[in-house]
């Protein structure tokens, strides 16, 4: 646009995030942003000008627990100017300012007081959340995990009071606003399956003693954090029922107990005959039970077979008389052979050479 003397004008186009600019004070190493200034009763002499009050339920299990603390929780209450009420009727439990109340924030403390009460965290831990340096976060995890067998497997890595862990969709956490992100942190991957809470207090511990080095406050840290690898473990597989064929008639009707026995003839028995039957298959059962349970038993005395020890002389030995026997079987074949050649026929060297066989002399003499 360009106004009546021929110069531009630019439109200001607002934008989101405009006024976010560095502030000097953004910067200043002596200001504590996680600090929590303790509140001053002479900033609120008049007092509170409506009351306001919470109430929360408790399970069943809780309500005796309750009764022996509620004194003290009362008590503590009191300090700051807060009522409460525990009604053992309806299962629950009220807080709700008075004109003693100077603190406007303290009734947002009570309601987390009772919440946490209601969650089975002890009462002398759960008072400290009165102070205004603790707080207290209140996990959900029942919707991180669609199947139940792996949520419940999953939410025993969280450890409670006396060292168990309670049945619950919510995890109950105190500290302070820095504790607490770490704690949501480290359960929703505990539930998510993405780390084990060893490895994330592992990795806090060592952030604890790198804090104490001064050189290492500005430089990063990873490279001297560990780093985990998500194993996968292998799944047993489910075994898919094969589907049987279609078939739009129904299945035949099964046999009942009175035709079974009219086909056996058992129908037709008296019921003494009956009785002595079953007697018998009775007596037969319990003694191939006990002909099974003796075998057993004679069984675990039966020597178990020592592997028998070739020694190396024998072996050699025997492998020796078998090499002695086929050179042996050898020599006795060319022996043979070599006999063989030097057996000659007479009368037919005799008829190569031309000369006459001799007369054999006969053995009658002549007259």
């Amino acid at each position: 646009m360009e106004n009546e003397n021929g110069v531009a004008e630019h439109e200001t186009k607002k934008h989101k995030g405009k006024h976010d600019k560095p502030k000097p004070w953004d910067e200043d190493p002596n200001i504590d942003r996680w600090k929590v200034e303790k509140f001053d009763p002479s900033w609120n002499g008049g007092g509170m000008l409506e009351v306001s009050s919470f109430s929360t339920l408790f399970p069943e299990y809780r309500e005796k627990y309750l009764q022996e603390v509620w004194p003290s929780v009362k008590s503590a209450l009191k300090e700051y100017g807060i009522s409460c009420e525990l009604n053992l009727v309806a299962g629950s439990m009220t807080v709700s300012t008075t004109r003693k109340t100077r603190d406007p924030y303290i009734i947002m403390k009570a309601r987390d007081l009772i919440k946490l009460l209601s969650r089975s965290v002890p009462a002398p831990q759960a008072i400290k959340i009165l102070n205004d340096e603790m707080q207290c976060d209140i996990i959900k995890i029942g919707n991180l995990v669609r199947n139940k067998e792996r949520f419940v497997k999953r939410r025993q890595h969280l450890i409670g009071p006396n060292s168990s862990t309670l049945k619950g969709n919510t995890v109950a956490a105190m500290g302070s606003f820095k504790g607490l992100k770490q704690v949501r942190r480290i359960v929703e991957d505990c539930i998510q399956n993405k780390m084990h809470p060893v490895y994330h207090i592992k990795i806090l511990m060592m952030k604890k003693e790198l804090e104490k080095d001064p050189a290492l406050a500005n430089e990063n840290w990873d490279r001297f954090l560990p780093k985990f690898k998500k194993k996968n473990v292998k799944q047993k597989k489910v075994k898919s029922k094969e589907k049987k064929p279609y078939t739009p008639f129904p299945p035949p009707q099964q046999p009942s107990k009175i035709d079974i026995q009219l086909e056996t003839g058992e129908y037709f028995l008296s019921d003494k005959t009956k009785s002595a039957k079953k007697w018998q298959e009775k007596q037969e059962k319990q003694a191939e039970k006990t002909a099974e349970n003796k075998r057993k038993r004679e069984a675990a005395f039966v020597p178990p077979e020592e592997p028998v020890k070739q020694d190396r002389n024998v072996k050699n030995d025997a492998e020796d008389v078998a090499a002695m026997a086929k050179s042996l079987k050898k020599k006795a074949k060319e022996f043979g052979k070599q006999k063989m050649d030097e057996t000659v026929n007479a009368e037919a060297y005799l008829a190569e050479t031309g000369e006459k066989p001799p007369k054999k002399k006969s053995k009658h003499r002549q007259g």
